[in-house]
């Protein structure tokens, strides 16, 4: 294989979150149905992390990575040296604060800067022991405050010069009624992954949140996935908030991305 693809390999890497097939049961389960459904890595959860033996073993025992989990704020304030002992010893390289993670009141501006700041600050101590810090957008990150900023742009620049990345959650950009793209090159220079989901037409899957399989609803998946890994993306998560069928989502999804990741 020549060099440029196997670069290519290591740059790109399809997971799925594990949020998405929670409803599989324990997470054995979880990690055994991602498998099944053909996915080499997986993105865990903060309440993974509470056994890492356990969980190294369930990796290992079906040849899986977790380069990546989402965790709060109070968890990495309150728990910081154990989590980066779990996160050593389980080969997790990134993590990231999703906004419902943080108990800072975002309806001013104020909220969304101490959270840049707070984020900042742990992300310097996280890159000095090898790990990355990253930050989850929710769809109420790019709704207008007072000021006509969004939260986002306030929080990215309390943390400027930080280490602090960006895992951005396209289909909340898409559903808050902003254009992704136009933010995904923005933002570029801390961006580091995306959440790949896929927003099902209006009036349809009602009993899944409006949400479908990647490649089955009104998201322009080729130009996005495009975008996005040009301007930084490397960890490619497939997620789905709610689904019917977790298991036959995450294969059809899988399915779908693979084209782009030839």
């Amino acid at each position: 294989m020549c060099r440029e693809n196997v670069e290519k390999m290591m740059r790109n890497v399809i997971a799925l979150q594990l949020y998405s097939v929670r409803s599989l049961g324990s997470l054995q389960d979880q990690v055994a149905g991602a498998a099944s459904a053909g996915f080499k890595a997986v993105e865990l959860l903060q309440e993974h992390l509470a056994e890492p033996t356990v969980l190294k073993t369930l990796l290992d025992d079906h040849q899986i990575a977790a380069p990546s989990a989402h965790i709060s704020h109070s968890a990495l304030r309150d728990d910081f040296t154990r989590l980066i002992e779990v996160c050593e010893y389980c080969g997790i390289k990134q993590l990231f604060v999703p906004g419902v993670a943080f108990n800072a009141s975002k309806d001013k501006a104020g909220g969304w800067r101490f959270m840049g700041l707070e984020l900042a600050r742990l992300a310097e101590r996280l890159d000095r022991a090898g790990i990355t810090l990253g930050y989850h957008n929710m769809r109420q990150d790019f709704l207008p405050l007072a000021d006509g900023r969004f939260g986002f742009e306030v929080l990215i620049a309390a943390a400027g010069g930080s280490p602090l990345k960006w895992q951005a959650d396209i289909a909340w950009m898409n559903r808050a009624g902003i254009n992704p793209a136009d933010w995904l090159k923005r933002y570029r220079g801390i961006l580091v992954s995306a959440h790949i989901k896929d927003e099902a037409p209006v009036g349809t899957h009602e009993d899944e949140d409006g949400w479908s399989d990647v490649g089955g609803g009104t998201i322009i998946w080729p130009s996005l996935w495009k975008t996005a890994t040009e301007c930084g993306a490397r960890l490619l998560v497939v997620e789905h908030d709610n689904p019917r069928q977790p298991l036959e989502f995450a294969k059809r999804s899988l399915s779908y991305l693979r084209r782009f990741n030839a």
